[in-house]
Parts: structure tokens; sequence; C-alpha cells
């Protein structure tokens, strides 16, 4: 306090204010620059002159504080010189950390007593030996990859080696601290180092992918530096440690997110599996297990906007994950770009200041120090469940990858580069100088590894693919596209419907519901009573889905901008009491409900979050989770998630995912931002073949297992309600695209009997919907084949102008296009016109995807007749953002429907 700073003398004010200074400037004086070629000058701060000490450095003083650690609260005496020769060796070695941003005095006493000792820090012999033998496997491994396939792109460590020795001390420290698992994700450089030496990928499998390429069960395969594996390893402390590396793509930093969905899943599921009535994140222990770790370039962390985006959504109540460790293996060099052109400010770990994380820059050539940082790093994580971040400062010595030429951009770096010892070189001579390690036991250490690398060598021409290893054991039932996985009904009981409509509009007693919502409510009261006629609506039948997979002891989480309410204020997933803000879940409170209801709000991110929920749904399959956007437009802002993650991920790496993703679609005259989903960018990425009508038979149908997605466009609350339970009622699971409606949420014709939710009969998803009024059709001339909400605008269209002689066919289900059904359409009236009718330009929707696939059905029907489009112009704008042109342009779309001339 200010009256325990009153009894301290000029001199030990002053020397406070020295200390201060240390903790805040001394990570810019500190050696981390392994090259030595970064410019960092003593700041004025530390010079004990610029506090009247130059002359009073041999005079003793004696600093006390209950507030705070290390000198300050060191209750001892010391001469000023000590003082300063120690803060140095804290502070501006090989270790310059930046905490004083940290506004939390618990934090940084922490970091404070553990670099205020006034000592040097040495690791013990056998433990120096240790790390020496780790470097020494990470760097041979590097040189042994070098001399077998020197002309391999393979994105090696080398100058970073110090990354593998750095990782085993945190596995081991973090074992320790009671983390059970670990989940990583990284970028391409060192990735085969830290599967081989970290994650104890077989170095016999990695090296068979040298010689014949990856293989895969099914699908394309990716490069043998975006795969990912998992192992359960040992550690020094007895106990095992679950090891997992997600793939990824060559987009920088798109894993982060990822990475972050699936540890939140683990931690929800390790627990709530065991005891899910007293399951709550807001228990420590619960996020304490399971630790994200993200290992990031100097330029993707500094340059990628999904770097802030994660750092944000992994602190926000519904995603958090009780922190991560950030570990940055600096360059100092992006490709060919120098730092300077690459961020602003002194470091690249800028960025993590607004998550108030301590950063640890660290010397990459001390390996001690690096070990050090790995640990302290951890201990902070648990300690504290908030991010930290580890920034190594290396190099590169190849260059971006080993044919690249770096001296043509960089030729002055490169030649300090080319004549600097390695770090192991470097360590080695320490160890031999103090006599530590000798020559004999260097060259046996050599030898052992040569030997062991050879072997492997050898080895790994014979390698055999092993079928299922793409599986854990929570998916270990589930079907690969090569095996026939069964058709399952949808529907469930009356009584069911009715215990779950109860939940949904009961409130309890005392409980203060808005009186606008209280209409609501009473109107789900008539919808699901049978007696009733007036059908269910969208909204309810999501309620219905929803709670039918709870009962049965799925999970269900549903996050996105907005949707507890719904952007339409349709969903009402939370009631909040008017009187005291409390919140009640409905589905939360069904009787004999047998798993969780997680809804949320998110921040207004559409990468990170789509990108938490994959990670969240590539962890169980026993889940539905959905991610909601808040006008479909918007959802092209995560579409990095969309192409390499969720179109093609089980292509490429063998890891099904079941994610829904709901895009609201529709022309309703809101404008270009507010209408279209980009439905054409989803079908296009596809990979329905249009020339090959696959087997159809329902019993030996695969094709749904054999693309990669599903693209559909549901018009009715039962089949949007079959659509969800059908993502879980089946032995596979594939992404799944909804374009979901906004005016039909209120459209009193889109509505469902009640009697279509349950289990009487044949009653799944339609994938093709036939003209509710085919009975009373006559003569039948043109068959217009839809999609969405158009239809609805042409159902009334038709009563209006009493057409009898236009069918109206809605295709519910895009992709995987819906041969036999579009064809059992087609031949109720082999003489009519075939027409395609959307409201999107021509040049979007699904016309293009859909003409190709029609094309086929009348080829192998031999029908001689083409499919025609009716709709709007190509356009580059998805609308117009004139209401009066959109009513124009929707009328001359309905009059072009019924004109058959």
């Amino acid at each position: 306090t200010y009256q325990d700073w009153k009894k301290h003398s000029p001199l030990e004010i002053k020397l406070v204010e020295l200390i201060r200074a240390y903790q805040v400037h001394g990570h810019k004086f500190a050696k981390i620059d392994p090259l030595g070629l970064m410019e960092r000058p003593m700041p004025i701060e530390l010079d004990p002159a610029r506090y009247d000490l130059s002359d009073k450095l041999d005079k003793k003083v004696h600093l006390k504080s209950e507030m705070f650690s290390g000198f300050l609260g060191a209750d001892k005496e010391m001469t000023v010189r000590e003082i300063i020769d120690s803060l140095s060796k804290s502070y501006c070695d090989s270790i310059g950390i930046e905490f004083m941003h940290i506004q939390n005095r618990i934090e940084c006493n922490w970091i404070r007593s553990r670099f205020e000792t006034g000592k040097e820090f040495e690791y013990p012999k056998e433990e120096r030996l240790s790390i020496y033998e780790r470097l020494l496997w990470a760097t041979k491994f590097e040189q042994f990859l070098h001399t077998k396939f020197s002309s391999t792109k393979r994105f090696g460590l080398d100058g970073c080696e110090v990354l593998v020795p750095g990782m085993k001390g945190l596995i081991d420290r973090a074992a320790e601290l009671g983390i059970e698992s670990i989940v990583m994700g990284m970028a391409h450089r060192g990735r085969l180092n830290v599967l081989t030496n970290v994650v104890k990928k077989p170095l016999s499998t990695l090296l068979h992918e040298f010689f014949e390429g990856t293989k895969a069960e099914y699908g394309t395969g990716d490069v043998k530096y975006h795969l990912g594996t998992s192992f359960d390893r040992p550690t020094k402390t007895g106990k095992n440690i679950h090891l997992s590396l997600v793939a990824n793509p060559s987009h920088l930093e798109a894993v982060n997110p990822v990475v972050e969905g699936k540890v939140r899943a683990k931690q929800f599921y390790h627990h709530s599996d065991k005891d899910p009535a007293n399951f709550s994140f807001d228990n420590v222990k619960h996020t304490k297990e399971v630790l994200p770790l993200l290992i990031h370039g100097d330029a993707a962390f500094a340059g990628q906007g999904v770097v802030a985006e994660t750092l944000t959504l992994s602190g926000l109540p519904k995603f958090h994950t009780g922190g991560t460790v950030h570990i940055i293996t600096n360059n100092q060099i992006g490709f060919t770009t120098n730092p300077e052109d690459a961020r602003y400010g002194m470091y690249a770990t800028e960025v993590a200041k607004i998550k108030s994380a301590p950063i640890f820059h660290v010397n990459g050539d001390d390996v001690e120090a690096v070990v050090k940082a790995f640990e302290y790093a951890v201990e902070y994580r648990q300690t504290f469940q908030k991010d930290v971040v580890i920034d190594i400062l290396c190099y590169r010595k190849m260059g971006h990858n080993e044919n690249d030429q770096p001296e043509f951009t960089q030729p002055l770096v490169y030649n300090v580069i080319k004549n600097h010892p390695s770090t192991l070189e470097i360590f080695k001579q320490e160890l031999m100088e103090e006599g530590t390690l000798t020559e004999e036991n260097s060259s046996e250490l050599d030898n052992k590894v040569d030997i062991i690398f050879e072997a492997a060598f050898k080895e790994a021409r014979n390698v055999a693919f092993a079928k299922g290893q793409w599986l854990d054991s929570k998916w270990k039932n589930f079907k690969s596209p090569e095996q026939l996985a069964r058709i399952k009904d949808t529907g469930v009981t009356m009584e069911t419907l009715q215990k779950i409509g109860k939940a949904l509009y009961e409130v309890p007693d005392g409980f203060k519901i808005h009186k606008t919502l209280q209409l609501v409510l009473n109107k789900k009261r008539k919808m699901l009573d049978p007696s009733h006629k007036d059908g269910v609506d969208w909204g309810t039948a999501e309620a219905l889905a929803f709670g039918s997979l709870l009962l049965e002891g799925n999970h269900v989480r549903l996050t996105g901008q907005d949707v507890e309410r719904g952007t339409f204020s349709h969903r009402h997933a939370i009631y909040f009491n008017q009187n005291n803000g409390e919140q009640y879940v409905p589905l939360n409170n069904i009787k004999e409900k047998n798993a969780t209801f997680t809804v949320s709000n998110s921040f207004l991110s559409e990468f990170a979050v789509l990108g938490f929920e994959v990670g969240f749904s590539l962890e169980s399959p026993n889940a539905l989770v959905l991610w909601e956007a808040q006008f479909g437009d918007f959802a092209n802002g995560a579409q990095v998630i969309y192409d390499q993650f969720l179109s093609s991920g089980e292509d490429k790496w063998l890891r099904q995912c079941g994610l829904v993703c709901l895009l609201p679609h529709g022309m309703e005259g809101m404008g270009p931002e507010h209408s279209s989903c980009r439905f054409e960018r989803f079908l296009q990425m596809s990979d329905s073949d249009p020339d090959e009508i696959p087997e159809m038979d329902i019993n030996k149908r695969t094709q749904i297992q054999e693309t990669n997605w599903q693209v559909v466009n549901c018009t009715t609350p039962a089949n949007y309600f079959h659509l969800l339970r059908r993502q879980i009622h089946r032995e596979f699971r594939k992404p799944l695209i909804v374009a979901s409606p906004k005016s039909l949420l209120r459209d009193p014709l889109c509505r469902s009997d009640i009697t279509q939710f349950d289990d009487e009969g044949d009653v799944r998803f339609q994938r093709v919907i036939s003209d509710p009024a085919e009975s009373s059709l006559t003569d039948v001339k043109r068959l217009v084949f839809c999609t969405g909400k158009v239809y609805y605008d042409m159902f009334r269209a038709r009563e209006q102008n009493g057409n009898n002689n236009v069918a109206l066919v809605r295709v519910e289900q895009l992709a995987p296009f819906p041969f036999d059904k579009v064809q059992e359409e087609i031949q109720k009236h082999p003489n009519a016109q075939i027409v395609w009718a959307q409201e999107e330009p021509k040049n979007m929707g699904a016309w293009t995807f859909v003409y190709f696939h029609f094309k086929s059905v009348l080829r192998a029907n031999k029908h001689t007749k083409e499919i025609t489009y009716i709709g709007r112009k190509p356009s580059a704008s998805p609308a117009t953002g004139s209401d009066r042109i959109h009513k124009a342009e929707q009328q001359k779309l309905m009059e072009d429907v019924f004109n058959l001339n």
C-alpha cells in the first residue's frame, strides 16, 4: 500500500522503479536471437543512471512487500549491484518474458517467483543427457531424411530441432500435473519430425510414404506433412498421456479452432459420460485433464485473422477449453518475406496480448532454456486455466522447402546461417566441456540412432496399409463407404412427441415469461394436440427432433450468431424470466432426458466458430452438432473451413464428420447480402457424378456413403425433423448443408400434421416430394421441378390462376442427386415438358448442378426432351436491392412458369 512504501528510503523507491522497468522492458534486451542479427540496444529504462543509482551500486538495501513476489518480496539484504545483476539474469538472458500487460497480480507474482530467484537455473546431469538425446533424435531425423530423400519436399525442422525436446519436456510435466490427453495442431514445418519423435508414428510407416506416397483406405489421401495420428505415449512419471495431432491443410492456422473444438468435446464427454448430473465447465477439473496445444509459424501467427478469432473464442463460456499452450517456431521469416514486412510491432506475438497471455521469447540455441519455458508454460496453464505463448526464436536452415533457394531474397541472413553451428553442436560442446558427455558416449548414441533409422528404412518398402486406422473407440461400429450401412426409419412415438411438447409449452411456477412468447407457447400446445389441425411449424419441428435425440441419449449442440432466440425469432431455445433475467432451457427439462442440450450464441465470427464445431463433431458420432449462420450470405466468412475440412476432409484424411450447417436462404426482397447462402458453391463442391447413375436399390444403395456431403433445401417441417434425425440414425456420418428458410418459418402453408412425425408406417426423410395436388391435376403439360421456398410461391400462383396442367415437384435433397425419385416423377407424366424453375439468378442456385444430372435421367429413360430453365437472368449480384424490382422479377417468374407457350 502507499503507507507501506512511505516507510522505504528514496534509494529503495528508485530501486523499485528499476525492478519494475526490468519486468516491463527486460525482454527487449534479452539474448533471444540465435543468429545475433536483431538490433537490440539496451532500453534507456534499464540504465541505472536514469534512477540515480550509478554511484550507489554497492549500497545495501532490504526490500520487503507482502503484495509482490520476487525481488520486491525477497525480505533479505542485497546490494544494488547484486539486484541489478540478478535482474539481468532473470529478464535479459535466453528467455525474455512479457507479462506486465496481465492485469492480475497473482498471475504476475507467479511469474516473478519463478524468474526473480537470483540463481541461474540448471538441470541435473541425468536430465541434461536426456535433453541431449532428445535433441539428437530430432537433429539426426532431419539429416537422415535429407540424405535419403534430398530432392523431396518435407518442410523440415532444421534450425528449430529444439522444438522436439521442448515438447517432450512439456508432455512429461503435463502428465505430472494431471493432464491425460493433449490435442495438437500445427502447420507443415517440422510436422514429420513431431509425428515421429513426439507422437510416435512408426518411422517405417512414415518412410513408406516417401517411397509410395500416402495411401488411403478410400478417397484421395493427402501429402504426408498434412496427416495426423494419435498415440498413448509413456512419460517419465510412468503415466501414459494420449497425444493426437489433428490433420490439417496448407491453409495456415485454419486448424486452430478445430483443435479447440475437439478439446472442448473431449472435456465434455470425458466427464459428462461419467457423471452427467454434476457436469459443469465451471468446474476447472473438467478442463484440466485435456490440453490444446497449437504450434504456429511467426508470419502466420501475426498475419492470419483466425488466430485472433480463436484466441477470443476459446475464452467464451460455451467455447472455453481451460487455456491453450501456443508454440511459435519463429524462423524470423515468412517464406521470402522479412519480419518488418510481415507484422507491425517488435514481435510476432502482439495479438496474444488480447488474451492477457504471458509470452516467453526464448533463444532456440539454448535448449535448456527452451525446455524450461515449455515446462513453465504448462504449469501456468494448469494453475490459471489460461493461454500462454512460447516464442522460439530460431531460423530456417533450408529455405521454405528443401528445394528452395533462400539466397535469392535473403543472401546476408543465409550467409550467417550457413556458417552457424547447429543447436546440437552447441549443446554437445557445452556438455563435453563440463564433462557431462564424452566422445565415447556421443558416438554410442549416434550409432544407436543410425542403426534404428537404417532398420526402419529397410522395413519401409514392405509396410502394409492397415484398414480401419481412422477409427477410434467412439467410432468403432461406424462404416466406411466400402461397407453397406442400414437405412433406418426416423419417426418417433406419439407419446414421445407429447412428452417433448409438454416441456416446450410448460414453464416452472413463478416463471414470468414474455407475453408475446406466451402466445407462441399457447400455439405450440395446439400444434401438438392431434385433435387440432393447425399443423406443426418449423421451429417446433426442430425442437421435437432435438428432444427426441436427447431422450435417446444423444448430445445436441447448436451454436452460431443469435441462435438462442433465432435470427428470425422462431426458435426460443431459452426462455428468460422477465422479472429477474433467469434462464430456462425447456429441452433440458424433458422428463427422462438422457443427454444434454447445449445452445449458445457465438461471438461475431464465422471462420473460427464453424471450425470449432467441426472439431467438436469429429470427437464423437453420438451427437448432433449444428452451426447456424445469421444469414446464409455470411457463411462465406468461413469458406476455408468448408473447402478444406467439411467438403474434402474425409476424402483426404478418412475422418468422418456429421456437422450440420443451417444457412438461411431465400429471395424475399432483402437485398444482395440477405438472400443467398450461395447454394451453387456447395453443389459445385459436391462429388456427385452427373454422368453416372449409381445403384439406387434401397437394399444396396451406398450413394450417400460414397458422397462427400449432403446438400438439401427442405420445404416442410416434418421433412426437416426426419432430416435431422437421419443424421444420427445411421451407421456413418456426413456433413449436412441445409438451405434453411426465412419467410417459411411463419408461412401458414409451411406446416406439417403431427402424424407425419410419428413412427406409424415407413417414416423417413423424403428426398423428393411429389405434387400434393397430383390427383386433381388433368392432362399435365408441364412438369416443374424446383427446390425451396419458390415452391410455395408457385403453389399460390397456381391456386390463383386455376391452372391444373402444371405439376410442381420439390427436390429436397440435391446432392447426392436423387436419380431414382426424379425418374419416378418423370415417368408419371411422360408427355410433359420438363422444367427447372428457381428464384436465384441463372448462374447461381441449383440450375447448373441439376442440369447435367437431369440429362442422365432423361437419357436413361430414353426421353428425347431436354430440361429447360425458368428463372432470373444471370447476375453478378445474388439479388436486387429494390423491393419493387424484386416483386416485379418474382411476378415474371410466376408468369413464365404457367405460360405454356
